[in-house]
């Protein structure tokens, strides 16, 4: 069982052991399965094996869905290792389209998002597919008692290594920008007008606002690309591929980027809306500040957060700093609703049956949007 700061290079940890442990036998048959959460770790997991196998015969395979099937068919006939999202792999147990009788190294990497997202049950149905005798690694930037259990019933007797404690990475300096809901959008612009930044990671809470901002963005002039859940896999390749190579320099994503992103010259990491549990924050903010780089991370807080806030302090140790921007109007008036009724215009809805040609009506009540 592993355990360390995002960050820190939990991958190699995993991957260059296997590598050595594969060289030199026999090639052509499953013999390592890596498990992970999301598509953008898959393929972050299968880069760091094609770089550091780069000299060896160990070839490599992803495995996930949303796109076809029959391409990873194909690989799989010669993969060495596989990269795997559950629900695909699944799949192809199911289809019998991968053999892994000759497994001999597991990797369960993200365990705790893996429990987030609900794959629990499929990790133990993937389970019952892999031979009696193989080596079973877990590996998580944090563990939370659920996941200690699920390692207790997946584990034999496991060392456990530990690097630091579950907390950010003392890279990474911390802000907290109070706000109004209505004035988040404008204050982010006026945040990265006047702050000197190379990459920047914006997270939102849903797909949809992730979509809007990266918009709103593009219109301010930044070169922007969102990445949310409903994108292709296309789509989404091509938005982590062009903020890696500073196409985009700002990436507005959900949490779905928070445990596949692994670019070292990430400068910032802006909440736009605080996430839902301490862990999380950790995973975001551990977008920055990696490889012994520094980072900032700032989180935009309205009242209804003070909550959230106090648990992020706990996992910190300290309270993180309020800031203030002296440029910018923190007096700005909501913006006022349409008084337009939505029935407006519409003719009367009938609601009782009577005697043919007296069918009576009556008027909705008015409701404002």
């Amino acid at each position: 069982m592993g355990l360390a700061q995002t960050g820190t290079g939990k991958t190699a940890a995993f991957v260059l052991p296997i590598l050595n442990r594969l060289v030199g036998c026999k090639y052509g048959c499953v013999r390592a399965l890596i498990i992970a959460p999301t598509r953008e770790l898959a393929e972050q997991i299968h880069q760091a094996i094609e770089t550091l196998g780069r000299k060896t015969r160990i070839r490599s395979a992803t495995v996930y869905g949303g796109v076809g099937i029959n391409p990873q068919i194909q690989k799989l006939k010669h993969a060495d290792i596989v990269v795997a999202c559950p629900g695909r792999l699944l799949d192809h147990i199911r289809r019998h389209t991968i053999d892994l009788s000759q497994l001999e190294v597991l990797v369960v990497d993200e365990a705790d998002r893996l429990f987030d997202m609900g794959f629990i049950p499929d990790i133990r149905r993937i389970l019952k597919h892999l031979p009696m005798k193989h080596q079973t690694l877990v590996f998580s930037a944090t563990m939370p008692p659920e996941i200690r259990r699920l390692a207790g019933d997946i584990l034999r007797d496991p060392v456990t290594v530990q690097v630091g404690i579950t907390a950010p990475a003392d890279t990474v300096s911390h802000a907290l920008y109070p706000v109004a809901q209505h004035l988040k959008t404008a204050l982010l612009l006026n945040l990265l007008g006047n702050t000197h930044t190379k990459s920047v990671l914006v997270f939102t809470r849903t797909k949809h606002r992730a979509k809007s901002l990266g918009k709103k963005l593009v219109a301010a002039g930044y070169r922007s690309a969102s990445l949310q859940g409903n994108l292709s896999q296309t789509r989404r390749q091509a938005a982590l591929d062009g903020f890696r190579d500073g196409t985009f320099q700002i990436l507005v994503a959900t949490d779905i980027a928070a445990r596949g992103i692994d670019v070292t010259r990430i400068s910032h990491v802006i909440n736009y809306d605080i996430p839902s549990t301490p862990e999380a924050y950790i995973h975001r903010i551990g977008r920055t500040g990696r490889a012994t780089r520094s980072g900032e991370a700032f989180t935009l807080v309205t009242g209804e957060d003070k909550d959230k806030v106090r648990a992020i302090n706990r996992i910190i140790g300290s309270e993180i700093e309020k800031r203030i921007l002296s440029t910018f109007d923190y007096g700005s008036a909501a913006p006022k609703r349409k008084g337009r009724s939505r029935w407006a215009g519409k003719p009367q809805r009938k609601l009782f049956g009577g005697k043919k040609g007296r069918n009576r009506t009556q008027s909705p009540a008015r409701v404002f949007i």
